[in-house]
Order: structure tokens, then C-alpha cells, then sequence
């Protein structure tokens, strides 16, 4: 019999899914195994079971599709994620379903492409006997044991582009803008567009920050005749003895993680009743995670791919592919989630910013 494999799309969307799906089916039909598609993340494995074949000679148009043509899922009996961050253990009688559709579906191997919390759960299926290699997909590039995750590269792209399109009505109007950006616990993309795209004052969740930093920055600004500034700052920032800004309760209840944003309404009305400037918010939200992948992101998502069926080819279960420059690598998906990869607040991102007069909010 034909070698079948699975593959599903875990937690939040974000570009290069569909780049994964593409490489792993092609790879696998280049070996003559058949790849079947587990539909809305996890959920799909249980009853009643949703799949669907994936055909190589459909794949082509694929590669450049953002989202995921499998849909996905962060919440109901397979979330692994709660409150802030904590982890939680799967129903013993819920992993043992999914092995028993597993062995029905005639399936070899599965192959898991998420962030932390989808790896989690492919560690837990791993112990309930479901053969699972990785894929670390997260645009907040918080997952360890890789240089970097795909999606991240498309999300800074589009941030710098959003710090583009605004400093000219920042400029013309001598507003300020702050501008909210995904990011967690781990502030990589605010950094990175921030950066990039010329904001004065970044706000990640890194560095507390304290209001009187950053009014001191537009101060100081003014003092030179630059009337407008940019402000990036990460969902996830919070101000020095503050806990989180969250947007709502999550949907599902202690089936969700908790839901962050709204970080930069707070901070724009402070400034504006502190220093008297007209301010103005944007929150890039969704944007960030839809659109089109770069090229750096649809070549990172096929060799991940590709290195994801050679790993079940060698029977290296329980790994997650990992990008350690030039090479493709694996990596135990027990040493890849657990602990957040952070911004180092003394690393060279930081101190870059810094020696350009980047104020982090200190």
C-alpha cells in the first residue's frame, strides 16, 4: 500500500501556510506517498473526522496564497493555550480519538505546522502514540530553536509599509501616531518596523515603559523643529508596574487565550492630555497576518517543507524542522516550545535602535 500522510494547519493563520501545504505535498508525491489534508487544525481529527486528498498537480497555485486552503483553528478541545500564556493538558479520551481516526485514515505520519501552542499539542499527540514532525509557523517569531519562523517577514513587511504610509500625515498634520502592532509577549515585530520604518519611540513588551520616557522623546523632538512623531508599539507592552492591555474576553472562555489589544489607545490619550498633541491611533490587527507572502517567506516555507518529509522519511519523530543559516536543521519540539523567544534588551536590535535615539520607553 501507498505510504499516506497527514498534515494540518494549527492556531492563528498568517502568510506561508499555503507555501507549507504546496512543498510537503509535492515532496511526498516525488517519494509516491499520497498527503491528506486534516481540515480546521486538530478538530479535523476528531469526530466527525473532516480531511480532504491533496492532489500534487493542484498544488502550483498555492505558493503564493496567503491564509490556509485547510483552515485552522486556536480554539475548542484541542486548545492548549489559556489566560496568558499557561499551558494546559489535553483530554487523555480526546488524544486517544484522534489516534484511532489517525490509524482509521490509514495514515504514516502527521506533519504539524503552528506556533508554541500547535506544538504543544503535536508533543501531547506524540505521547498518545501519533507518529508528528513540526513546522514553527508564528509572525510574532517568539518560538525557540529556530533563527526564525515564517509569516514574520511578511508581517514587518507590511508594518514598515503601514510607518511609511503614515509619517507623511503625521508630518503635514504635526501629529503623533501610534501605531499597534502583533506581538504578544515578544516584541520582534514592533522592533524590526519600528526600526525600519523610522519611528522615535518603540514599545515592546520587552521594556516596560513609562509615559514620562516618552514624552520626553516628543519634547525633545519638538526642541529640534520635528513636530510629528511615530510610535510602534507591540500589543503586548505594558507600562512598568501594569499588567496587560486586554481587548475582550476571548471567545470559548477557558478555551481561548486570552485576547491582548487596545495598548494603543491608552497610550495615545495619555500622551495627548500630558503634552497637548493631537494624536492619533492605528491598529494594524488582522492586516498582518493576510496578504501575500515574500519571497522570503514562500522560499523559507517550502524548504521547511521539504526538510518536513525528509525528517519522516528518516523516522524522526517528535522533531520540528529550524532554520540555522544557510542550512535547513531539526530540532527536538520539546526544546522549540515552552519558553518564549524574546527581544534580548541588550542585544544589538535594542542597541541599535538606541544609537539612533530610538527611545524604548524607558
Amino acid at each position: 500500500m501507498k505510504k499516506r500522510i497527514g498534515i494540518l494547519t494549527g492556531g492563528g493563520d498568517c502568510p506561508g501556510l499555503n507555501a507549507v501545504i504546496y512543498a510537503v505535498v509535492k515532496a511526498a508525491a516525488k517519494r509516491h506517498w499520497s498527503t491528506l489534508g486534516i481540515l480546521g487544525g486538530f478538530e479535523g481529527l476528531l469526530a466527525p473526522v473532516q480531511t480532504r486528498p491533496l492532489d500534487y498537480r493542484e498544488m502550483d497555485g498555492l505558493l503564493h496564497l496567503g491564509g490556509t486552503v485547510l483552515s485552522t483553528s486556536n480554539s475548542g478541545r484541542f486548545a492548549a493555550k489559556v489566560g496568558h500564556g499557561e499551558a494546559k493538558r489535553i483530554d487523555p479520551a480526546i488524544l486517544a480519538e484522534a489516534k484511532r481516526n489517525f490509524d482509521a485514515l490509514g495514515l504514516s505520519a502527521l506533519v504539524v505546522v503552528g506556533g508554541d501552542g500547535s506544538l504543544s499539542i503535536a508533543l501531547q499527540c506524540l505521547e498518545a502514540g501519533i507518529p508528528v514532525v513540526g513546522v514553527p509557523k508564528t509572525i510574532d517569531n517568539d518560538l525557540g530553536g529556530t533563527v526564525v519562523t515564517f509569516g514574520f517577514d511578511t508581517a514587518v513587511s507590511f508594518a514598515t509599509d503601514a510607518l511609511d504610509r503614515l509619517r507623511p500625515t503625521a508630518m503635514s498634520h504635526n501629529r503623533v501616531m501610534v501605531v499597534e502592532m502583533m506581538g504578544r509577549y515578544a516584541g520582534w515585530i514592533a522592533a524590526h518596523a519600528g526600526i525600519a520604518g523610522g519611528a522615535s519611540v518603540i514599545l515592546i513588551p520587552e521594556i516596560p515603559f513609562s509615559y514620562e520616557g516618552i514624552c520626553r522623546k516628543i519634547a525633545a523632538r519638538e526642541a529640534e523643529g520635528k513636530n510629528f512623531t511615530l510610535i510602534a508599539v507591540a500589543e503586548g507592552a505594558r507600562e512598568r508596574h501594569k499588567d496587560f492591555v486586554t481587548s475582550a474576553a476571548p471567545v470559548g472562555g477557558a478555551f481561548r487565550e486570552a485576547r491582548l489589544g487596545g495598548i494603543a489607545s491608552h497610550v495615545a490619550a495619555e500622551i495627548q492630555q500630558r503634552t497637548g498633541k493631537e494624536t492619533r491611533v492605528v491598529v494594524l490587527g488582522h492586516l498582518q497576518r493576510g496578504g501575500l507572502p515574500t519571497t522570503f517567506d514562500r522560499l523559507i516555507c517550502t524548504r521547511f517543507g521539504v526538510r518536513a518529509v525528509s525528517l519522516i522519511a528518516e523516522k524522526k519523530f517528535g522533531r520540528m524542522v529550524a532554520l540555522r543559516p544557510p542550512d535547513t536543521a531539526d530540532v527536538p519540539i520539546a526544546d522549540a516550545v515552552g519558553t518564549l523567544r524574546t527581544v534580548p534588551v541588550d542585544g544589538d536590535l535594542v542597541t541599535t535602535g538606541k544609537a539612533l535615539g530610538i527611545c524604548w520607553g524607558e
